[in-house]
This record gives structure tokens, sequence and C-alpha cells, in this order.
């Protein structure tokens, strides 16, 4: 059973957003038992991993659990991947290191778009540089939940890469997953919630 739950949100976005306060309320409500941690994490690959590394460092790895969306997904692979830990990742980046060269500079925060910060290009090289094996040492351990209506990513491409692990492949929906809640139960009974 989950004892630890931490929850990684996506480029550009926060703690505020509807997956990460659903979530976070979920919690609230069925399992104020849970150590849950749902940090804004740094544009920096590098500083984000890190604080990450440090937030988890005394989490009981077999029975600690991640969530992760778009770049979320990539960094909870990333942690998944080293810690051995189960994940369940939603609408997963795969390649952000490529995706994301195109976003070198000035960016806005979709949850308040009065916040800005700074992408550089240093930031490229070090989601590559973090980048998880391929094939993924342990992929049973991670539940991919991956939209064909997406329209940010390409779901070929997240259904090839998390092809050996178990996978729900949505027939619409969209890159925020506005039908989350109906994908709950997926995402409960893989962490053990």
């Amino acid at each position: 059973m989950i004892t630890h739950l931490l929850y990684l949100h996506g480029f550009r976005s926060s703690p505020q957003s509807a997956k990460a306060r659903w979530m976070a309320d979920w919690v609230a409500a069925h399992r104020p038992d849970l150590v849950w941690a749902c940090p804004q994490l740094p544009p920096s690959p590098a500083a984000a991993m890190e604080s990450l590394r440090l937030l988890v460092a005394g989490w009981p790895v077999a029975t600690t659990g991640v969530i992760g969306s778009s770049l979320g997904g990539f960094y909870a692979t990333v942690m998944a991947e080293a810690l051995a830990c189960r994940a369940v990742l939603l609408n997963p980046a795969v390649d952000p290191a490529r995706d994301l060269a195109a976003h070198i500079g000035r960016q806005t925060m979709y949850h308040a778009a009065e916040e800005s910060f700074d992408f550089r290009a240093e930031y490229v090289d070090e989601l590559r540089a973090m980048a998880p094996p391929v094939p993924l040492a342990h992929p049973g351990n991670i539940l991919a939940i991956v939209a064909k209506g997406d329209e940010v990513l390409d779901w070929r491409e997240m259904t090839a890469r998390y092809a050996h692990g178990p996978l729900k492949l949505i027939a619409g929906s969209d890159h925020g997953l506005t039908d989350f809640e109906s994908h709950v139960p997926d995402l409960l009974r893989h962490l053990g919630l």
C-alpha cells in the first residue's frame, strides 16, 4: 500500500493545475494518512530533480508512488526508474529536450499569467542528460495513461515508449486530460491506493 505520494506538474504548470488540485482534494478526503507532496518545480530540470531527490530522500521506496503529467511524467519516469517505485504518467513527455528546444526564452505560467520565468538553452541539455534508459529497467512499475486526442504530444510516441508496461490508451480526451476524473480508478488501482 502506498504511504507517500508525489505529484509532478508539467511545463508552465503548477500545483494549481486541475489534476493536481483534484488529487490533493482526493487525498484529503480519502487518504489523509498519506504523506502528500505537490511542489512547484523550478524551470531548471537539474534543479527540479535535485529538489525532488531531497524531498523523497527519507521516503520508503516500497510504498512511494509518483504521478506525473506531461513534463512531470518525464520526471516521474526518471524517479520511478531511479527508485524502482510505482508511477502513473498522464500524457508523458517522451523527448522533452527535443520538444522544449522551441520554447527557450521567457515563458508565462498557465495558472498565473502574470508570473513568468526564463527557460534557458542549458535546460535542454539538462533534460537530455537525464533521459531514462531505453528500454526502461522497470516498465511494470509505470502505468501510462495516454490520450489519442492530445494536441501537444504525439500519442503514438508515448505508447511506443511505454509499450512494455501497463498502458491505458484513451480514444479522445486532450493534453490536459479534462476527463481526468474518469481515469482516476485506474490510477488508484495501479498505485494500490
